[in-house]
């Protein structure tokens, strides 16, 4: 079988869905089929390591529910779309967040396929879709099949636009993060290691962390904070840097899918203070697969991956005082 996969995101700028994406590609392949991707990327096509994808458009930054959306805009989209769809002939396409502009739209517009939608996003409420509905019911429509990736988002779209849903969670490759993989060795000196995964958005609760950090580190000297991600840290928290000269917190960017690995291998606790948002949590998942300790916010989304007690402890979004507690108590 022939299947495109297509992400309305950067996939050089890493996030839930592209990972997603990525994964759900490779394994595709491994089972015996032919998977492409195609997506806008600020990369050109051959910085992946993956065989067979497509860059479609130079993605353009536009701020959107609290994060940064980096969606192709070409104006020679559509040209592009229609060419590659009828070259290739695919039986079926696979759009992650359909509804989202404008690679999408494009896609079901000259597809031939069989379209199958896959909803990643939760808001508490959308300004989009309301004002939108009308317009995006027509490629709504044009899916055959649509999957959410958790009861939160689920229930998000389905505000929205009546229809039914599979109900199938996101997923990882165990293999990537089996108990062989080696930590950082700079990083194995003795001091407890406390890790953040994402991108360095408001709404991923850096600040947070920074601030129980900060609570912990004249009790804890030995303490150390590595922040993995793409971006630049907010306002907010340059600024609790800088108040309280926090020693030992080292930023070191993106980092490839087997290093990351080494990272969740290298931390002592994991932590994702997020403070809303998020309809799932894959990098939950990661740190499990890793077998590290995880305090992560009580947020619908995490609850559905993670129980507070068994896999980790949960506290109240925007709490650094619960969170600081947490990361003491494990």
């Amino acid at each position: 079988m022939k299947v495109a996969l297509v992400s309305p995101y950067d996939f050089a700028y890493p996030g839930g869905v592209t990972a997603h994406i990525d994964q759900l590609a490779q394994q595709f392949n491994r089972q015996g089929h032919e998977a492409w991707i195609i997506a806008p990327s600020s990369k050109p096509g051959n910085a992946f390591e993956f065989d067979r994808f497509v860059r479609l458009g130079v993605p353009v930054p536009i701020p959107a529910g609290g994060s940064v959306a980096r969606l192709s805009l070409s104006p020679w989209l559509l040209k592009s779309v229609r060419s590659l769809l009828e070259r290739e002939k695919f039986d079926v396409i696979h759009l992650h967040e359909p509804l989202t502009p404008l690679l999408p739209w494009l896609v079901l517009h000259c597809s031939n396929s069989i379209n199958i939608g896959t909803f990643h996003a939760y808001h508490e409420r959308s300004k989009f879709y309301p004002l939108a509905s009308k317009p995006l019911r027509h490629w709504f429509n044009r899916l055959h099949g649509r999957i959410a990736v958790s009861p939160m988002a689920k229930g998000f779209i389905q505000k929205h636009f009546d229809g039914e849903f599979a109900l199938i969670p996101n997923g990882i490759n165990l293999e990537g993060f089996s108990s062989d993989v080696e930590p950082i060795a700079k990083y194995k000196d003795g001091k407890i290691n406390i890790l953040f995964v994402g991108r360095m958005e408001k709404r991923k609760g850096l600040k947070y962390l920074l601030m129980a950090y900060s609570r912990l580190k004249w009790q804890f000297p030995d303490i150390r904070l590595i922040v993995v991600g793409p971006g630049t840290p907010d306002k907010d928290s340059y600024r609790v840097l800088g108040e309280h000269s926090l020693q030992d917190v080292e930023f070191v960017g993106s980092v490839s899918q087997d290093d990351l690995a080494r990272y969740y291998k290298t931390a002592d606790i994991f932590c994702s203070p997020a403070t809303g948002k998020e309809s799932f949590g894959i990098v939950l998942l990661e740190a499990m697969a890793s077998g590290t300790p995880i305090v992560a916010s009580n947020l619908d989304g995490y609850a559905t991956v993670m129980e507070d007690g068994m896999h980790g402890l949960m506290v109240p979004p925007k709490d650094d005082q619960a969170l600081a507690a947490a990361i003491r108590h494990m």
